[in-house]
């Protein structure tokens, strides 16, 4: 018999009431029990996923010629693969006024001024800059204090130019000044090197058309000698360029426009831009 308003309970109601009220259960139990089950789900979910990306690294570092390891965030072993050579002593990182090549013109980093866009082959490096010398019986550079040298080769990314930039250390903004007038009396005593760091033949006595010398200039206590020759490395000339005034490197080459223009215009372009790269880091210093 039921009063009106309740509901006649079934015999496994029943039986399901009396079981909760043996194990102290009822609606916590259920709750318990609801939750054990959602945690487990969740912690299956979580090994899936460890177990994914595992695998997934596994792949990216077995995988043949990858690319970057993790796309954006480093380089490729081709890449590390295809570091140019560099010939000499880095110089020590404690010294503040160091010439190192990785911080004034990293390997994966091209150049870009103007309309020249150039990428880091060969380096040499080191503390005696007589090394730098087509001929070391003739030395400009003798008793004038240079302290340290650094040389980079280039190659046009888009053009078949290569050129040179050659750094000279000194003291001072006097010594380096005087050291740059002593290299401009002999514009060709500066050698020229290879991408694979050996040295280009020398250019023959009177074969340079006049304005046909390296750019050389004193910015700060440094020295940049900068020169660039055709693809295949033959001696040859570029056009003539005006000294940077007041210790600051020149301005940069301005924007060419076509796809015109000779092989002189175009050494003169990456001469003149890298002069300008080279130097931009010192103009302060």
């Amino acid at each position: 018999m039921t009063t009106q308003g309740e509901r006649t309970q079934t015999p496994g109601e029943a039986r399901d009431d009396r079981a909760e009220q043996r194990t102290g259960g009822g609606a916590d139990a259920r709750g318990a029990k609801g939750r054990g089950r959602r945690l487990t789900a969740r912690r299956a979910a979580g090994w899936i996923v460890v177990v994914g990306v595992v695998a997934a690294g596994g792949w990216i570092i077995t995988r043949p010629m990858p690319g970057d390891y993790i796309p954006g965030l480093g380089p490729s072993s081709k890449d590390n693969a295809g570091t140019p050579p560099v010939v000499g002593a880095a110089p020590p990182p404690t010294d503040p006024g160091a010439l190192n090549v990785d911080t004034l013109f990293p390997a994966q980093r091209a150049v870009e001024v103007g309309a020249y866009k150039g990428r880091r082959n060969g380096v040499r490096q080191g503390e005696n800059c007589a090394e730098v010398l087509q001929d070391r019986a003739q030395d400009p550079l003798k008793d004038g204090g240079c302290q340290a040298y650094l040389t980079v080769s280039f190659t046009g990314v888009d053009r078949p130019v290569l050129s040179n930039v050659t750094l000279l250390r000194f003291a001072d903004q006097a010594t380096a000044a005087r050291a740059a007038d002593a290299l401009r009396a002999r514009p060709g005593a500066v050698a020229f090197i290879l991408a694979d760091t050996n040295f280009a033949p020398a250019q023959a006595a009177g074969s340079a058309k006049p304005g046909g010398e390296p750019r050389i200039e004193a910015v700060g206590h440094y020295v940049t000698v900068t020169s660039s020759r055709p693809g295949d490395a033959r001696p040859a000339s570029a056009a003539a360029t005006t000294p940077a005034v007041g210790g600051t490197p020149a301005a940069p080459p301005p924007q060419t426009t076509g796809t015109g223009g000779g092989t002189e215009q175009e050494l003169d372009e990456a001469t003149r831009a890298l002069s300008y790269a080279a130097g931009t880091p010192f103009v302060w210093m």
